[in-house]
This record gives C-alpha cells, sequence and structure tokens, in this order.
C-alpha cells in the first residue's frame, strides 16, 4: 500500500495536469452528477505579453469535443462518446443530460460541437453536430437542433444529415457557425475518401450553408444546377474541424487538417474549390505523395488564406476581438491537438501578422476554444479526463 502510495505522489508529481491528485481514482467521465471541487485549481503559464492565469473550472470529462458559454456563466459541453452536460460556473458537472441523439461513438465519430442558437435567449435552442449511425456500420456527420431544459433536451429534430453513410470512423468534421444573415454553415470532412472532396454531388468535403431550419437558401452557389447538390457552399475540404464568424466583418473562417502538412486556413466563398486532394501542401503519413495531388495549385483552385507546412491539428476557433486594452489586440485562436498548444494568430484585418503557441506546458491536446465576453479564453483538453479550462489575458 505504501509503495502504491508513492507511486500515485510520484505521478501528481510529475503530471502537467491541473486536476487534483486524488482524481487520480475517480472513474472515467460517471454517469451521475459531480459537485465543484472546493476551490478551482490555478497555475501561472508564459506568453510573449506577460504571465497567464490558467485556472480549472471542471475535470473529468471523457474525451470533451466542443463547450458552449452560457448566458448565465455556465457552461454545455459534449463528451464524444455521446454525452452532454451542463456545467455551472463554480465548476458543477451535471448528470448527462436526457434527450441527446444517438451518435456513432467510433474512431474520430461521436458527439461532435454545440452552439447556442443566435435567438437562445428567448428560444431556449440548441444546435448539435454529431456522427450519425446508418446501416451495417455505416455513420455520416448530423446536425439536430433541440430545448435545452433543466435536465435534458425536448424537441430534437435532425434537420441535417451527410449522405449516403459511409463505413468506418474517420473525418466527420465538424462544426457550426452562423454569418448575420440568418444562415448557418456546417463544416465536414471526406471521411477519408479523398475523390469525394471534389464531387459535387456528394457532401463529403463540404461546407454546407443552410438556413436556421434546416432548409437550403435560394441564394446557394448551385442550387438548380444539375449534377450538385445544392446544400453546397463550398468544396475540395479535407477534414475541417475549425469554424467561426468573425465579429468585426461578418466572414466565415474555416481551418482544416492536412495530412502529413497542409493544415489550412480559408475564407470559404460561395462555389469555390479549395483543392483537396488536386492541391495540398502536405503529403501522405507513409511519407509518399498524394495520389491525386498535381502539387500546391491547381487550376481553378483556390489558394488557402494561410497554410503550416507541418500540421499542429487544428482543431476549435474563435475570435478575439473589440476588447479595448487588451494586449491580445484582434487575435484568431485556435486549439492544436498533435502540437499540444493554444495557438494565437495576430491579425491585421484578415492579414495574419503574428503566430503565437500557448499552453505548451500543460502538454495536453486543445481541443476546443471560445471567447467570453470580457475577453477571457476558455478551452478543453481532449484526454480521457479531460477538462475544461480558462485562460485569463495577460495584464
Amino acid at each position: 500500500m505504501r509503495m502504491y502510495s508513492s507511486r500515485i505522489a510520484l505521478a501528481c508529481a510529475l503530471s502537467l495536469s491541473l486536476a487534483a491528485c486524488d482524481r487520480a481514482s475517480e472513474p472515467v467521465a460517471e454517469a451521475q452528477a459531480r459537485p465543484a471541487a472546493a476551490a478551482q485549481a490555478a497555475l501561472t503559464v508564459n506568453s510573449q505579453h506577460g504571465p497567464l492565469r490558467v485556472t480549472e473550472i471542471a475535470g473529468g470529462l471523457e474525451h470533451p469535443w466542443a463547450v458552449a458559454l452560457l448566458p448565465d456563466g455556465g457552461f454545455l459541453v459534449t463528451e464524444r462518446p455521446g454525452r452532454l452536460r451542463r456545467i455551472d460556473a463554480s465548476g458543477a458537472v451535471s448528470a448527462p443530460l436526457k434527450g441527446v441523439p444517438q451518435v456513432f461513438a467510433e474512431g474520430q465519430g461521436g458527439l461532435l460541437d454545440v452552439v447556442l442558437a443566435p435567438d437562445f435567449a428567448t428560444s431556449r435552442r440548441i444546435y448539435l453536430s454529431y456522427a450519425e449511425p446508418g446501416e451495417n456500420g455505416t455513420a455520416g456527420t448530423a446536425v439536430a437542433i433541440a430545448t435545452l431544459g433543466a435536465d435534458g433536451l425536448s424537441g430534437v429534430r435532425r434537420i441535417y444529415q451527410q449522405q449516403p453513410k459511409l463505413e468506418g470512423g474517420m473525418h466527420f468534421g465538424s462544426r457550426i457557425a452562423f454569418d448575420r444573415n440568418g444562415h448557418m454553415f456546417i463544416s465536414q470532412g471526406e471521411r477519408n475518401d479523398r475523390p469525394r472532396a471534389q464531387k459535387l454531388d456528394l457532401l463529403q468535403g463540404k461546407l454546407v450553408r443552410l438556413n436556421l431550419d434546416g432548409s437550403v437558401p435560394a441564394d446557394n452557389p448551385f442550387v438548380g444546377k444539375p449534377g450538385a447538390r445544392p446544400e453546397i457552399w463550398s468544396y475540395g475540404h479535407r477534414n475541417s474541424q475549425s469554424l467561426a464568424t468573425d465579429p468585426r466583418t461578418g466572414t466565415v473562417w474555416e481551418a482544416e487538417h492536412g495530412p502529413r502538412g497542409g493544415d489550412e486556413i480559408n475564407l470559404p466563398q460561395p462555389g469555390r474549390n479549395y483543392g483537396w486532394p488536386i492541391a495540398t501542401h502536405g503529403i501522405n503519413y507513409s511519407g509518399l505523395r498524394i495520389p491525386e495531388a498535381t502539387g500546391e495549385t491547381a487550376p481553378g483552385v483556390t489558394a488557402p488564406h494561410h497554410v503550416w507546412t507541418k500540421s499542429p491539428a487544428l482543431s476549435g476557433m474563435a475570435f478575439h476581438t473589440g476588447h479595448a486594452g487588451s494586449r491580445w489586440g484582434d487575435s484568431l485562436f485556435l486549439g492544436a491537438l498533435s502540437d499540444g498548444s493554444l495557438i494565437r494568430l495576430n491579425l491585421d484585418g484578415n492579414r495574419i501578422a503574428g503566430e503565437e503557441r500557448l499552453l505548451k506546458e500543460l502538454g495536453a491536446r486543445i481541443r476546443d476554444v471560445r471567447v467570453g465576453s470580457k475577453g477571457e479564453v476558455y478551452v478543453l483538453t481532449d484526454e480521457p479526463k479531460g477538462r475544461l479550462l480558462r485562460v485569463s489575458p495577460p495584464a
């Protein structure tokens, strides 16, 4: 017993986790509610503009995928195995909320994004994206709308589904963002079937634009065009897990995973082809070139707005703007999985003027990032016992 206790103590001493050591024996993602910790753990990490205070709000979340900030100071958090939880401002974690759609929880699939409807204050509606199971082990990206209640969801209705459903657990996307004109954008992956990203009669590898009720806007670029799906806004995307609307301009920004290298940011325009797999800055994981690729560019392809030759593995995106006096100014934050960092891009208009990588000290995969009303940044770590953290801007 003494040896076991020593090992636990040593593990806690070496760990970069903010979670209390006594959570080491806690079951992962237990079904019941969990009260807030007596004191929220915090530490200080470095940045270009001075020290940052990082506070753990809640822990013990099983591969959390997305966080939505509630008006009352609480949060909604999705767990990839298929659970939606409410976390209050003190860090108390609810039992899984009832009414969540069934998900395909294999590989990269599961319960994915959660966002509040633009009229959430009056409607209490939320949107969920998820990997929806089909027949014979198939699955595809889907989006549902529901009304949030005290302990669950009601009026759950699927308003989008990617067709056809395919086998495998790779490249579902998926993030949701809204523009200023009553439209919803849904990012997706090509389900690890590269040629589908270029086929306009299929929905894999496409950024989709819909009305808030799931209907197709009449001015979508492929409406009425034979052999093309009317939901499509742009195509040639590999696996997009980052999507956000710039509050300064209303422009939708999208980022996606490249293969080995070639992660990129796009500002998707209607009807444009963003290249995958015929144009890419990356190569196969085997080290060989992408068979369909003609190079980093190709005729008819729109070049990325920004590209990383070494993939940080982007997931989660949020703008930090409009906070007078903040040393972060106008910034774009992105979570990085393989790099284990929170990427801050310094913005000069749409131009990316600099890059800073934060939270490397945590040694954690950053899955999602959202910015609060006072400029504080909230991140989720993608772990079997993931955490919701608050990052306070430098003074």
